[in-house]
């Protein structure tokens, strides 16, 4: 059993309920390393290790422990955070296996793929100006839901095949997608509220 000294007393951590800091997230959530994760196969752990590190349960041990809850409810909730994103989870795999991003150094992009997203962008601007905004919107969204699916398959194929720079690429496309999905879920939003 670990214990941290806090004043004159034993604090008994989050450690001793299986959750080790240093543990990746497939770890913490003891789940085969996959992509993509389901997030119904990870939701009862996630809500048993809310439970175990709810800065409530440390509450007699003063400010020091509930700072170290704190630190371990922020490391669940990242997890489980990045393991219900198809695009964080496919960075961390990345991560995990030596080959990050590095998106700040490597920016060099498929110019094709550079081309369709000025045009979906263009479209997406011209949308209220169309005849039918609703079914404009819906068939952008459509076709932005569709590219992302698109690009989260090619991943899986690339990291499984460790082709590892194919992967990155797919992955950089993967912001791409779900940026422009963010400006279509925003304008559809708009569309219908009015």
């Amino acid at each position: 059993m670990s214990e941290n000294m806090i004043g004159s007393e034993y604090f008994t951590g989050p450690e001793d309920d299986g959750i080790d800091l240093h543990a990746n997230y497939f770890e913490l959530f003891a789940r085969p390393v996959s992509y993509p994760v389901e997030r119904s196969a990870i939701q009862p752990r996630y809500l048993e290790l809310q439970r175990l590190v709810h800065p409530d349960r440390f509450a007699a041990h003063g400010e020091q422990g509930q700072r170290l809850a704190m630190q371990y409810a922020t490391f669940v909730n990242e997890a489980f955070e990045t393991l219900c994103s198809p695009l964080k989870s496919a960075e961390y795999l990345l991560e995990l296996g030596g080959h990050p991003l590095d998106a700040e150094r490597n920016t060099v992009m498929d110019t094709a793929f550079l081309m369709e997203q000025l045009s979906l962008r263009e479209e997406l601007s011209e949308v209220l100006n169309s005849t039918d905004p609703e079914s404009a919107i819906e068939e952008l969204r459509e076709r932005a839901e569709a590219l992302m699916t698109s690009l989260q398959t090619e991943f899986l194929d690339y990291w499984q095949a460790q082709s590892f720079v194919q992967a990155q690429e797919c992955v950089r496309k993967m912001y791409f997608a779900e940026k422009l999905l963010a400006e279509v879920e925003q304008l559809e939003e708009a569309i219908f509220d009015n």
